[in-house]
């Protein structure tokens, strides 16, 4: 009798610990799917911020500049052309972002995607930095040779808005190594995030 009670009472403590862990293990999970999302959930607001801020580049300021200064149409064209042609990465990596699913997609192929992801980002940095730089360089040309309706001269009313443009490119190029550090780390937490449910999944 009392060893078949000895029994039961263990069967109960086992089935109590077992309990337990398969508590703590989806506790665990939990954790580390929200601390996964909210890496993404950054990574997506960082994408649209950008997203917004070329269309109002595009639609808004630039439009806006052309109508109200001397500038050349073939210059207008060639900045709002390398300003569009930037979007293409950016569409592109959204459509990467809209097929990220925690809940339905299994790590092995969310990890495909980050690759992905991450490539495109990779190229989107080298093109972009060409893109912009033949942008200028064709801008420039453009303006201080061919319009005729300014007088260009070489002196501090040629030198000033040069000087201004060049310390607006330094200033975005410093604000955007930030925000791609930033970006780096959350896509890093994302991975990291990834390979610590691929082995639940395993489980």
């Amino acid at each position: 009798m009392e060893l078949d009670e000895l029994k039961a009472s263990w069967s109960t403590l086992d089935n109590r610990l077992s309990d337990s862990e398969v508590v703590s293990l989806r506790a665990v999970r939990e954790m580390i799917t929200r601390k996964t999302r909210s890496a993404f959930d950054g990574v997506c607001r960082h994408n649209y911020f950008n997203l917004v801020v070329c269309i109002v580049l595009i639609i808004g300021i630039f439009p806006y500049v052309y109508m109200n200064t001397p500038i050349r149409m073939f210059s207008f064209v060639v900045v709002e052309a390398a300003m569009v042609i930037g979007l293409i990465p950016q569409i592109m990596k959204l459509s990467l972002l809209l097929r990220f699913n925690l809940e339905g997609k299994c790590c092995n192929e969310l990890m495909g995607l980050v690759l992905r992801y991450k490539k495109i980002c990779h190229q989107e940095v080298i093109w972009g930095i060409g893109e912009v730089a033949f942008a200028m360089i064709v801008f420039y040309i453009s303006e201080l040779a061919f319009n005729d309706q300014v007088n260009y001269q070489l002196g501090m009313k040629m030198l000033l808005p040069l000087g201004l443009s060049v310390l607006t490119f330094g200033l975005g190029y410093i604000l955007a190594l930030w925000v791609r550090r930033h970006h780096t780390h959350q896509l890093l937490e994302i991975e990291q995030g990834l390979e610590e449910l691929k082995e639940f999944e395993n489980q």
